[in-house]
């Protein structure tokens, strides 16, 4: 257990369920749960898969949060039965229920009786999971064996992608107590395409734990050009290339470092060649979070030239957006999704059409020369992270969000005592 009381300063024990825990590229998840327990919430994390990364950032060893790992890999007919026998001694199974994991991939059923046994052994009395895809998936399964409400929080390639299945996606959002997604634009587009299934959904930005990312005034800085994030489609890097390709035919004088990895590794390096960037542009591989802030912190701009991918996949608002504002450091990114929720052109930083290298090298070459534009973009980024993207403050949001929690706690049946 966490190392606040049972039931924790709001009342419930909260049990996260994650497809895999931890991950690298999901910050944001540590940053929540940490914001969380700061304001004393129970909270045990449930993975449906072993983390595969290798490479975990440094404020992993904060969290307090015990970790257990669903079993995963797919049952025996007779281990599938012994689990279901063990799930309804500890609480009868429902027709409804019933229904629902016959209906279920196995993997999935067998991993949402598991997690009910924990559930009801341990006194969860709250799942919220991140991303709707999987992870809320075996929720929402817990959720009907063992009556614990849940939540889940949308982002972006879980409603944007074409694999989407929008009965799949109504469901859980029709049964859910409450949905969290990261922006406005999120909210527009579940409201329009699910009605009232998404009655219950709330925009809750992401937090930013902003005593890690210290502001400074972005005037003396070298001209260099930061970009992070996972090497797919949807991060733009490919249109960011080209536009590097015509600052340098223009004699601008700048650097471009790209931290990250991903399936475009190989086509990303090939395209950078190609157009000469040989010394100009460096693929600096995964950084971890202090190097992440170090490389940011020193660039004179941030690049970030989202896209909708061919595939629908889009990202929703980038965590990284708003570390750069937070340390200072004016963002140029595009018109897609959630991003001129933060990045307001003119105002917190510059955007440009997705899939316009030359509109995107107008900017990137505006910031490198206007220290006056860069600093007066930097300040009111920073103020508009504080009022908006606060992790303490966002926490408290969703912890509101919460029901009122049971007077005594989930009934635990007899059978428990017996395991």
């Amino acid at each position: 257990m966490s190392l606040s009381s049972p039931g924790g300063a709001t009342g419930h024990r909260i049990g996260y369920v994650l497809k895999m825990y931890p991950r690298f590229s999901e910050t944001f998840v540590v940053t929540e749960v940490l914001a969380r327990e700061a304001r004393g919430a129970d909270i045990e994390l449930f993975s449906l898969r072993l983390p595969n990364d290798g490479r975990f950032h440094d404020t992993l060893s904060r969290v307090q949060a015990p970790v257990t790992y669903l079993p995963h890999t797919r049952l025996r007919a007779a281990e599938l039965w012994e689990t279901l026998a063990r799930v309804n001694a500890l609480r009868p199974i429902g027709p409804d229920a019933l229904t629902a994991l016959l209906a279920a991939d196995a993997r999935d059923a067998a991993q949402a009786m598991e997690l009910a046994v924990h559930v009801t052994e341990r006194g969860i009395t709250h799942l919220h999971a991140h991303f709707g895809s999987v992870a809320t998936t075996v929720a929402r399964l817990t959720s009907l064996i063992t009556g614990v409400p849940y939540s889940f929080t949308a982002h972006a390639k879980d409603i944007f992608h074409a694999s989407v299945e929008p009965a799949d996606l109504a469901a859980k959002l029709a049964d859910a107590h409450h949905v969290v997604t990261v922006s406005d634009y999120n909210v527009g587009h579940l409201t329009d395409r699910y009605g009232s299934a998404a009655r219950r959904v709330y925009r809750v930005y992401n937090g930013l734990d902003l005593s890690a990312h210290p502001y400074r005034d972005p005037v003396d800085r070298l001209p260099l050009i930061a970009a992070v994030g996972r090497l797919v489609e949807k991060k733009g890097f490919d249109v960011l290339l080209e536009a590097c390709a015509l600052l340098v035919a223009r004699g601008v004088r700048f650097r471009c470092r790209i931290a990250g990895t991903g399936a475009l590794a190989g086509e990303l390096t090939a395209l950078a060649e190609r157009l000469g960037l040989a010394g100009t542009v460096e693929f600096t591989g995964p950084l971890p979070q202090p190097r992440v802030r170090e490389l940011v912190g020193a660039a004179a701009v941030f690049a970030a030239p989202c896209v909708v991918g061919s595939d629908g996949n889009a990202d929703g608002l980038p965590t990284v957006l708003l570390e750069a504002m937070a340390l200072g450091t004016p963002c140029v990114s595009t018109d897609v999704t959630g991003i001129p929720e933060v990045v307001r052109d003119g105002e917190t930083g510059l955007v440009v059409a997705q899939r316009d290298p030359a509109a995107l090298a107008d900017a990137l070459a505006a910031l490198l020369a206007d220290p006056t534009l860069r600093v007066g973009l930097a300040r009111a980024g920073r103020a508009l992270v504080e009022r908006e993207f606060d992790a303490a403050v966002q926490a408290g949001r969703l912890d509101a969000l919460l029901p009122p929690p049971p007077v005594t706690g989930p009934p635990v049946p007899a059978a428990v005592a017996a395991l």
